[in-house]
Protein backbone atom coordinates (compact mmCIF):
# COMPACT_ATOMS: atom_id res chain seq x y z
CA UNK A 1 0.00 0.00 0.00
CA UNK A 2 1.11 3.72 -0.91
CA UNK A 3 1.09 6.38 1.22
CA UNK A 4 -0.41 9.34 -0.60
CA UNK A 5 0.44 12.97 -0.04
CA UNK A 6 -3.20 14.35 -0.32
CA UNK A 7 -4.48 11.81 2.29
CA UNK A 8 -1.91 11.83 4.95
CA UNK A 9 -0.90 14.19 7.93
CA UNK A 10 1.18 13.64 11.14
CA UNK A 11 0.93 13.50 14.82
CA UNK A 12 4.01 14.50 16.42
CA UNK A 13 3.65 13.49 20.40
CA UNK A 14 5.17 15.07 22.77
CA UNK A 15 8.91 15.67 21.76
CA UNK A 16 8.92 18.02 25.20
CA UNK A 17 12.05 19.62 26.94
CA UNK A 18 11.60 16.83 30.14
CA UNK A 19 11.10 14.07 28.61
CA UNK A 20 13.68 13.85 25.36
CA UNK A 21 16.94 13.79 28.06
CA UNK A 22 15.73 10.64 29.22
CA UNK A 23 15.43 9.07 25.71
CA UNK A 24 17.40 6.51 24.41
CA UNK A 25 19.67 7.62 21.54
CA UNK A 26 17.97 11.33 22.50
CA UNK A 27 20.94 12.99 19.45
CA UNK A 28 19.67 10.81 16.88
CA UNK A 29 15.97 11.06 17.61
CA UNK A 30 16.55 15.16 17.43
CA UNK A 31 17.73 14.71 14.38
CA UNK A 32 15.74 12.46 12.11
CA UNK A 33 12.86 13.83 13.65
CA UNK A 34 13.97 17.06 12.48
CA UNK A 35 14.59 16.13 8.63
CA UNK A 36 11.18 14.06 8.56
CA UNK A 37 9.45 17.19 10.22
CA UNK A 38 11.32 19.62 7.92
CA UNK A 39 10.83 17.06 5.16
CA UNK A 40 6.66 16.83 6.03
CA UNK A 41 6.50 20.69 5.92
CA UNK A 42 8.69 21.02 2.57
CA UNK A 43 5.59 18.36 1.20
CA UNK A 44 2.88 20.29 2.81
CA UNK A 45 2.04 17.62 4.95
CA UNK A 46 -0.22 19.34 7.84
CA UNK A 47 0.92 18.04 11.15
CA UNK A 48 -0.48 18.15 14.55
CA UNK A 49 1.95 18.69 17.81
CA UNK A 50 0.82 17.12 20.87
CA UNK A 51 2.04 18.29 24.78
CA UNK A 52 1.60 15.96 27.63
CA UNK A 53 0.81 18.18 30.68
CA UNK A 54 2.92 21.29 29.77
CA UNK A 55 3.47 22.95 32.99
CA UNK A 56 4.98 20.14 34.20
CA UNK A 57 6.90 18.67 31.19
CA UNK A 58 8.00 21.56 29.18
CA UNK A 59 7.21 22.59 26.06
CA UNK A 60 8.52 21.35 22.57
CA UNK A 61 11.83 21.10 21.78
CA UNK A 62 13.27 23.63 19.81
CA UNK A 63 14.84 22.17 17.04
CA UNK A 64 11.74 20.57 16.52
CA UNK A 65 9.59 23.66 16.08
CA UNK A 66 11.65 25.03 13.92
CA UNK A 67 12.25 22.19 11.62
CA UNK A 68 8.14 22.18 11.18
CA UNK A 69 7.55 26.05 11.52
CA UNK A 70 4.85 26.23 14.05
CA UNK A 71 4.58 26.33 18.28
CA UNK A 72 0.66 25.38 17.66
CA UNK A 73 0.31 22.47 20.16
CA UNK A 74 -2.77 20.18 21.49
CA UNK A 75 -2.41 20.08 25.16
CA UNK A 76 -3.29 16.54 26.63
CA UNK A 77 -3.97 14.56 29.38
CA UNK A 78 -4.36 11.23 27.69
CA UNK A 79 -2.11 9.08 26.89
CA UNK A 80 -3.64 8.25 23.25
CA UNK A 81 -3.31 11.96 21.71
CA UNK A 82 -5.62 10.49 18.88
CA UNK A 83 -8.94 11.97 20.62
CA UNK A 84 -7.43 15.64 21.53
CA UNK A 85 -5.98 16.09 18.43
CA UNK A 86 -9.64 14.96 16.49
CA UNK A 87 -11.38 17.65 18.69
CA UNK A 88 -9.06 20.40 18.11
CA UNK A 89 -8.48 19.70 14.86
CA UNK A 90 -11.54 17.56 13.18
CA UNK A 91 -10.12 18.03 9.16
CA UNK A 92 -7.83 15.48 10.02
CA UNK A 93 -10.84 12.75 10.06
CA UNK A 94 -10.39 13.34 6.06
CA UNK A 95 -6.92 11.77 6.19
CA UNK A 96 -6.47 8.36 5.49
CA UNK A 97 -2.55 7.48 6.58
CA UNK A 98 -1.34 9.09 9.93
CA UNK A 99 2.17 9.27 10.18
CA UNK A 100 3.31 8.83 13.86
CA UNK A 101 6.59 10.28 15.41
CA UNK A 102 7.72 10.78 18.81
CA UNK A 103 7.91 9.89 22.05
CA UNK A 104 7.42 7.74 24.59
CA UNK A 105 7.24 4.89 21.75
CA UNK A 106 5.56 2.19 24.27
CA UNK A 107 3.13 4.46 25.80
CA UNK A 108 1.73 7.60 24.21
CA UNK A 109 2.59 6.49 20.38
CA UNK A 110 1.61 3.02 20.50
CA UNK A 111 -1.52 3.86 22.48
CA UNK A 112 -2.36 6.53 19.63
CA UNK A 113 -2.04 3.86 17.29
CA UNK A 114 -3.71 1.66 18.71
CA UNK A 115 -6.73 4.48 18.89
CA UNK A 116 -6.10 5.19 15.16
CA UNK A 117 -6.42 1.28 14.24
CA UNK A 118 -9.78 1.10 15.76
CA UNK A 119 -10.92 4.28 13.77
CA UNK A 120 -10.04 2.60 10.18
CA UNK A 121 -7.28 5.22 10.06
CA UNK A 122 -3.72 3.75 8.33
CA UNK A 123 -1.06 4.86 10.97
CA UNK A 124 2.36 5.03 9.59
CA UNK A 125 5.07 4.44 12.24
CA UNK A 126 8.28 6.43 11.69
CA UNK A 127 10.94 3.74 13.80
CA UNK A 128 13.83 6.21 13.59
CA UNK A 129 11.88 8.93 14.73
CA UNK A 130 10.29 7.58 18.17
CA UNK A 131 11.97 6.44 20.95
CA UNK A 132 11.44 5.17 25.01
CA UNK A 133 13.94 5.62 27.86
CA UNK A 134 14.72 1.78 27.53
CA UNK A 135 15.62 0.15 24.20
CA UNK A 136 13.41 -3.08 25.04
CA UNK A 137 9.87 -0.64 25.06
CA UNK A 138 11.25 0.96 21.86
CA UNK A 139 11.39 -2.77 20.80
CA UNK A 140 8.52 -4.03 21.92
CA UNK A 141 6.75 -0.98 20.52
CA UNK A 142 7.85 -2.17 17.45
CA UNK A 143 6.68 -5.24 17.59
CA UNK A 144 2.67 -4.37 19.16
CA UNK A 145 2.51 -1.43 16.03
CA UNK A 146 3.35 -4.28 13.65
CA UNK A 147 0.47 -6.87 14.99
CA UNK A 148 -1.88 -3.51 15.32
CA UNK A 149 -1.61 -3.26 11.61
CA UNK A 150 1.03 -0.12 11.19
CA UNK A 151 2.60 0.27 8.28
CA UNK A 152 6.48 0.62 9.73
CA UNK A 153 9.20 2.96 7.46
CA UNK A 154 12.08 5.34 8.49
CA UNK A 155 11.88 8.94 7.63
CA UNK A 156 14.27 8.57 4.66
CA UNK A 157 11.62 6.14 2.96
CA UNK A 158 8.65 8.08 4.09
CA UNK A 159 9.38 11.29 2.29
CA UNK A 160 11.24 9.61 -0.97
CA UNK A 161 7.39 7.77 -1.01
CA UNK A 162 5.42 10.99 -0.16
CA UNK A 163 8.00 12.91 -3.27
CA UNK A 164 7.22 9.93 -5.58
CA UNK A 165 9.38 11.41 -8.46
CA UNK A 166 12.79 13.21 -9.00
CA UNK A 167 13.24 16.54 -10.82
CA UNK A 168 11.47 18.73 -8.97
CA UNK A 169 12.18 21.42 -6.97
CA UNK A 170 10.59 19.51 -3.82
CA UNK A 171 12.51 16.58 -4.63
CA UNK A 172 15.63 19.34 -4.70
CA UNK A 173 14.89 20.09 -1.22
CA UNK A 174 14.04 16.64 0.33
CA UNK A 175 17.45 15.63 -1.31
CA UNK A 176 19.63 18.70 0.77
CA UNK A 177 17.66 17.24 4.22
CA UNK A 178 18.80 13.61 3.93
CA UNK A 179 22.21 14.34 3.06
Amino acid sequence: MRIEREHAAAVVIDYQEKLIPAMDRKETLIENSSILLAGLRALGIPMVFTQQYTKGLGSTVRELTQAAGTEEFVEKIRFSAWQDVVSSHPWIQGKKYIILCGVESHICVLQTLIDLRAADFVPVLVTDCVSSRKRTDYETALIRARQEGAILTTYEALLFELLEKAGTEESKKIQRLVK
